[in-house]
């Protein structure tokens, strides 16, 4: 990689302008540990994406039950990107975000809707989630939007549960069917 010489900076701009230099180029070399996608791997991971989440709002649209949530978002990028990862496991998904959702509906029952409240959803289900092996990052999601729009206990099973179980059985199925290759559940 091309070093580039020490300058003594004349002013404050220079000086910005060095330290924005070295930090773009430490980003460029940070992407070595990134992980590396075929061109199927990405086709799949986009149209398996699109097919779970737009089950999910057609559902929502169809029945009138809101079985979609922000942090599904997340958890299609587990499930479709790295179906592999021990995060993206139908018990990490349906556990950490279930464990999530009620952390979130318990705290705002017991405590009301304080802004330390979304902070301490978001503490409280990660340390649970942790303690259950259950770890699934849009379960703090879950009880931060949960948080955020004081939750009540419809909140768990929709659209958490049931939202949770029809995004596994759409990447059970395109794995399956259209990805020709099993979901793997460790």
């Amino acid at each position: 990689m091309k070093k580039f010489p020490q300058q003594k900076p004349d002013n404050t701009f220079q000086l910005i302008w060095i330290h924005l230099k070295e930090n773009i180029l430490k980003l460029c070399r940070s992407s070595v540990n990134q992980p590396n996608f075929s061109p199927r791997q990405i086709l799949l991971s986009g149209v398996g994406s699109f097919l779970g989440i737009a089950v999910l709002v057609y559902l929502t649209l169809h029945t009138r039950y809101p079985l979609i949530a922000a942090p599904f978002g997340a958890s299609a990028v587990l499930l479709y990107a790295v179906p592999e990862s021990p995060l993206a496991q139908p018990r990490n998904v349906i556990g950490g975000n279930i464990l999530g959702a009620l952390t979130c509906i318990t705290l705002v029952h017991l405590f009301g809707d304080a802004p330390w409240v979304q902070a301490a959803s978001v503490a409280i289900a990660i340390k649970l989630m942790q303690l259950t092996k259950t770890l699934h990052p849009p379960g703090g999601a879950v009880a931060l939007v949960g948080a955020m729009s004081n939750a009540s206990w419809g909140f768990l099973f929709t659209p958490v549960l049931a939202g949770s179980v029809i995004i596994l059985f759409c990447t059970y199925t395109f794995n399956k069917f259209v990805a020709t290759k099993a979901y793997s559940v460790n």
